[in-house]
């Protein structure tokens, strides 16, 4: 099953830098230093269309490069960006955080990326065949990728990568078991000496046939590729703690190479010369991990690059500076708030749709943060190429609807106020983190949901664990969360399918889950996953809430900088300049 690892939200991300593809279901509280994302996705910007952000649609080049700070000026060879300290487990597949999935992003490169609308692209494999039963994916390698170390990467090192994510004891992030190999699940349970579907044809050359078709199998399969000379010289089958020894001594086939790694300061690396497409044009490369104000980092010149929020006052602020590029992005996840459909209360979908007519959500997450984020309905993001509005309800703020959705439910309003029903009263427990985005919430939900004879009592966590721990000892009503950066549309529907959303089993929903991996179509998928999202966005397991948007803000002398919705912009590093 999928490890999914949920993220805090926050409408306010000062100093977010979303740099790299992480394993899927990684992800970190947002409104830290760096909102990172998970592995190869589908997604692509719905209608061709471009983010945007407010007050800003494109790229806003520097207008006064002579502002540019003195310590920014001496950097000839050299950018930094700013990066909520990693664990140090920078072995692709084993992060402990979305945070070490940022700097193995620069270390290692996968079979197959991305490219802005989402489709698949030749990395480390020049090319692929699929069969036409579309059960058996061939790639093909480069004649020129090498490892860090100098040696080549070949069809025996894919190979091995695959089947240690098939060992009993992989316990991390990537879900290759959903991708289907022939012979995967017989291999992890101990049946069987070797991967039956995983076929080695030549140095160059390997093939891997799937037991059914799966949509997603492509980005499954195109993962990051470990060597196995280096991280399978001690591998037995049910053994993988000894990969942890090897995680401050990467062995990558990505454009940079650890230089350096100091907890709490700073991860540097220098540029490979053994990457493929030929040595980075930037020599070096610095994250920066020290804790501190991302706008005065920028200011000052200390670092290069760094996120914010897209405020209308964030931006002006930027723009003002004279010497930073400032690139609009909106990321490919959703916030939510998650009802505990285990409460009987909850469990009536009168009472949910009620109380997401009765929350004033474009206040909340809307103007409060000067429009630097939308309204959400369904889950998936904007940029995805399955997001649709036809036939989703809006569920515009309308106390009106939610009083009668509550009448309806036989929930009615005794002396103080306050609904009640077989004696006991409508409260909603509500348990957030310790932010002002979450006092926002709190002030206009109590006010919300009072008009409507609903009492909310809030509890609030300073730290991300102990909120976890709450959620799962079931002591909570409403909670609010995002996702990580979201791959495959399957990826934003998921949790209501494999028992994550506890209470939530609706089997409509997992047969059109089922039948949109079924095909390889993306416009038949499309329809499916237009009735899938209208079936969801009646039901309302969730109430979602929003998109964020944000800018990226950089020193002008760069060049070569992109981004889309689902990757960041690792991709693009390598391409970077200084002028």
């Amino acid at each position: 099953m999928r490890k999914k690892l949920l993220s805090v939200v926050s409408v306010v991300i000062s100093g977010a830098v979303i740099l790299s593809a992480c394993g899927k279901g990684e992800a970190s509280p947002t409104g830290a230093t760096t909102s990172p994302s998970p592995g190869v996705s589908t997604t692509a910007p719905a209608k061709d269309a471009k983010p945007t952000v407010t007050g800003l649609s494109e790229l806003l080049r520097a207008t006064d490069l002579s502002k540019l700070p003195e310590a920014a000026k001496k950097r000839t060879d050299t950018v930094i960006v700013g990066l909520t300290d990693p664990s140090g487990a920078f072995t692709p597949h084993f992060h402990q955080s979305g945070y070490d999935g940022n700097v193995s992003s620069l270390l290692y490169s996968p079979l197959i990326r991305l490219d802005e609308k989402g489709l698949p692209k030749a990395d480390l494999a020049e090319k692929w065949d699929v069969s036409a039963d579309q059960l058996t994916y061939t790639f093909h390698l480069r004649k020129d990728s090498k490892f860090s170390d100098g040696s080549s990467l070949t069809a025996d090192d894919v190979a091995f990568t695959w089947t240690i994510l098939h060992d009993k004891a992989y316990d991390g992030g990537t879900d290759i078991i959903s991708a289907n190999v022939k012979g995967g699940k017989a291999y992890k349970e101990g049946k069987a000496a070797t991967i039956e579907g995983i076929k080695v044809i030549d140095p160059l050359t390997i093939s891997v046939t799937l037991d059914k078709i799966n949509a997603t199998a492509l980005t499954e399969l195109g993962t990051k590729i470990l060597s196995k000379a280096y991280y399978g010289k001690d591998y037995t089958f049910g053994k993988l703690d000894y990969i942890k020894n090897l995680h401050s001594a990467p062995v990558g086939n990505g454009p940079y190479k650890l230089e350096k790694f100091i907890p709490g300061q700073e991860v540097r690396f220098v540029a490979n010369e053994n990457y493929y497409k030929g040595k980075p044009k930037v020599e070096h490369f610095i994250y920066k991990t020290t804790e501190g104000d991302a706008f005065q980092f920028i200011e000052t010149g200390e670092q290069d690059y760094g996120g914010f929020s897209a405020t209308n006052d964030n931006i002006e602020r930027l723009k003002k500076l004279g010497f930073l590029n400032i690139l609009p992005y909106t990321a490919s996840n959703y916030g939510y708030l998650q009802f505990n459909l285990q409460n009987e209360t909850f469990k009536d979908k009168k009472v949910r749709q009620a109380l997401t007519y009765g929350l004033d959500r474009k206040t909340i997450y809307v103007d409060s943060n000067q429009g630097a984020a939308s309204v959400a309905n369904i889950p998936a993001p904007q940029s995805s190429w399955a997001y649709t509005e036809e036939g989703i309800n809006p569920y515009p703020y309308n106390p009106e609807k939610a009083n009668q959705l509550l009448d309806e439910a036989g929930w009615k309003k005794g002396s103080d106020g306050i609904r009640e029903k077989d004696g006991k009263k409508l409260k909603v427990h509500f348990i957030g983190s310790k932010k002002k985005s979450s006092d926002v919430f709190i002030a206009i939900a109590k006010e919300n949901y009072t008009a409507i004879g609903v009492q909310l009592d809030a509890e609030q966590f300073a730290d991300f664990n102990s909120q976890i721990a709450k959620v799962d000892s079931g002591d909570y009503d409403l909670v609010s969360f995002s996702t990580p950066l979201l791959a495959d549309p399957s990826d934003g529907v998921v949790s209501f399918v494999n028992g994550e959303v506890k209470g939530y089993d609706n089997p409509k929903v997992k047969e059109l889950y089922e039948k949109a991996l079924a095909t390889n179509d993306i416009e038949a998928r499309k329809v499916v996953y237009k009735e899938l999202f209208q079936i969801i966005n009646d039901d309302l397991p969730y109430i979602f809430t929003s998109y964020n948007k944000s800018v990226y803000a950089y020193n002008g002398r760069i060049e070569g900088v992109s981004v889309n919705p689902s990757s960041g912009i690792s991709a693009s590093l390598p391409e970077w300049t200084l002028k």
